[in-house]
């Protein structure tokens, strides 16, 4: 059996956004404060929680993780995923990037609203002084269901106007479609994609990879392992060929399952998230593990027997 715990971020490879050079194994925020997020009620933890939130970012970069996925609206009562991040890692690794989001933003109640264009602004400048930053590395405008089919312009051209202005250095899209991208393309540079990917994910959001491969930009799944129980994580349950590839390799399933993502092309990113630095260490030494074609297209199947 392969070791799978003590391999570095670097063994996946590293991918460019923009002009910013990231491993392609990073670090998502959302679960480090506390609980389900977004739950009804919202996420409690204590003193101690908060200790460990900080001590799984600063373990995350002594591993070499160098991109973080976080937001505004990533907070509970007791902790935000931003502060955290400013608290743990300022002053900043030359070469960390950190990468954020706006339209959704959640009240003090931490019930969601949706930002109108001329409100983007102020959600940029909340991220930069949550993090302690005079510009942001990379912005992704984040799409509301409604919009599945509707236009980004408006939106994506105040995004635009912030970089041209110096605030953000790079823009990308998330929770979008092929015509979302073309769309924002033809108003700046998109320097990646965020949307919801894993190995039981439909086959169009499988062609949608392979295009923003074709396109150069990196696209970034996230809940890779946790799959259709999104916010709640990984559950107990899991598909058979899944279980059989990790114990073939000594792994855990979800470190199978980032494999597999990592193994769609050169321009797949992960952010898998986690509080629990034993799962931190797991996640990033998935990015060393090498599946074989037939794992491959079997772990595929998955995909297609669930659609």
């Amino acid at each position: 059996m392969s070791d799978t715990r003590t391999r570095p971020p670097t063994a996946a490879g590293t991918w460019k956004l923009g002009d910013l050079t990231v491993n392609r194994v990073g670090f998502g925020a959302m679960r480090l404060t506390g609980g389900v997020p977004f739950a009804a009620g919202g996420a409690g933890g204590g003193s101690g929680d908060r200790e460990r939130s900080l001590a799984v970012l600063r373990r995350a970069v002594e591993l070499g993780v160098n991109h973080i996925d976080t937001a505004a609206f990533y907070f509970s009562p007791t902790r935000s995923a931003n502060e955290l991040i400013n608290r743990a890692l300022a002053p900043y690794p030359d070469d960390l990037v950190i990468t954020t989001k706006v339209w959704p933003a959640r009240d003090p109640s931490g019930a969601f609203w949706w930002a109108e264009p001329e409100q983007l602004r102020g959600q940029v400048e909340e991220n930069l002084r949550q993090l302690g930053r005079d510009h942001l590395d990379v912005v992704n405008l984040r799409l509301p269901p409604s919009r599945a089919t509707g236009s980004l312009a408006e939106h994506f051209g105040v995004l635009a106007d912030l970089r041209q202005a110096g605030l953000i250095r790079h823009l990308g899209i998330s929770n979008v479609t092929s015509a979302h991208l073309a769309e924002a393309r033809s108003i700046a540079p998109v320097v990646c994609v965020q949307n919801a990917y894993s190995v039981d994910a439909p086959g169009a959001e499988q062609e949608f990879l392979r295009e923003c491969g074709e396109l150069g930009i990196a696209f970034v799944p996230f809940y890779a392992i946790a799959g259709a129980r999104r916010e709640e994580g990984a559950g107990a349950a899991e598909d058979e060929a899944v279980r059989a590839v990790a114990r073939a390799h000594g792994a855990s399933p979800a470190q199978i399952r980032l494999a597999w993502t990592l193994e769609q092309g050169p321009h797949v990113l992960a952010i898998p998230g986690t509080g629990d630095p034993d799962h931190l260490v797991e996640n990033v030494a998935a990015g060393a593990i090498r599946l074989t074609d037939e794992e491959i297209a079997r772990l595929g199947s998955v995909r297609r027997t669930g659609e």
